[in-house]
């Protein structure tokens, strides 16, 4: 960790869900103060009680959607770590939770712009934002951070999770470069984890990513790792790819269907080729070729 960046306080929103569960233990075992932002009434709970006990931890009830709950848990914080989490009386993508989710994310923008501290902003994204497109009118070539998803075409295939975050994430840079907001973004694979389940939004389309040579996933630790390094590097800019795992042939299908279905068929993907890699995470893997993920000691 850069010594200039040790002890700073940043803001970790929604702290409930795996990602920002993760990020502020990594951020609190690397030195830093966390104000973890939590949606969640009852993660908010278990929040105060592990904060009660790290007094370097201060919780805060924040709804992204209530402009003054933002600028309470920002307050005097130099960094925000930002993702969007699923009402939890909404537990699926459509049309209504992406108007949430782009609500959001300018909210959460506007509220950066008005805080004095915030040095820099890491929004998670997600790889649907990027990957959607129709092959039939379009160069064939490699996906990479430079691409985004065709807005019209998620519409038109109902790919909302691929909609939501690209008109979100496209809301966020809109309004980061006319406030002078400092912002680069993570566009993360599927992330994995014990619980994942076949009705995860992610997967609407996996049989077309796999073929297309774009079906990637990315493991928490990993996810965490790159939040943290572009938060740290100064010489982070724009979009990064985050994935550690392409899914590419009939093995890697076989084994993800065992996990989300273990009775039935893999995903329908009944493809017993290895398809090419499409898609690129280049940028990420360069600047994290130094980082240091372990706790810094004196």
């Amino acid at each position: 960790m850069a010594p200039a960046l040790l002890n700073q306080t940043v803001c970790v929103m929604d702290a409930s869900g795996r990602l920002g569960s993760a990020l502020v233990h990594r951020l609190l075992q690397r030195g830093y103060a966390v104000h973890a932002a939590v949606h969640n009434h009852d993660e908010l709970q278990s929040f105060k009680r592990l904060s009660s006990d790290n007094k370097k931890l201060r919780v805060f009830g924040s709804d992204p959607l209530d402009y003054h709950s933002l600028m309470e848990a920002l307050k005097g914080c130099c960094g925000l770590f930002y993702s969007f989490e699923l009402p939890s009386d909404n537990p699926t993508y459509d049309e209504f939770v992406g108007e949430l989710e782009v609500r959001a994310a300018h909210n959460v923008l506007e509220a950066c712009a008005q805080t004095d501290t915030i040095d820099k902003v890491v929004f998670t994204s997600s790889a649907t934002a990027v990957i959607w497109r129709d092959q039939h009118n379009s160069v064939r070539s490699d996906v990479n951070e430079r691409n985004w998803s065709d807005i019209n075409f998620c519409k038109k295939f109902k790919l909302w999770h691929g909609l939501s975050k690209t008109v979100a994430e496209k809301t966020a840079w809109a309004l980061a470069m006319d406030r002078g907001v400092n912002m680069v973004s993570i566009n993360a694979g599927l992330l994995m984890h014990p619980n994942l389940s076949i009705k995860d939004p992610y997967l609407l389309g996996a049989a077309e990513m796999f073929k297309d040579g774009v079906f990637v996933a990315v493991d928490l630790g990993f996810l965490v790792d790159a939040h943290i390094c572009v938060f740290e590097d100064s010489s982070s800019y724009g979009r990064y790819l985050c994935f550690n795992r392409v899914l590419n042939c009939s093995k890697d299908v076989v084994k993800l269907s065992s996990m989300l279905l273990p009775s039935s068929s893999p995903l329908g993907l009944e493809d017993e080729g290895v398809h090419e890699q499409k898609i690129s995470s280049q940028k990420l893997s360069k600047l994290m070729v130094d980082f240091n993920s372990e706790l810094q000691m004196e």
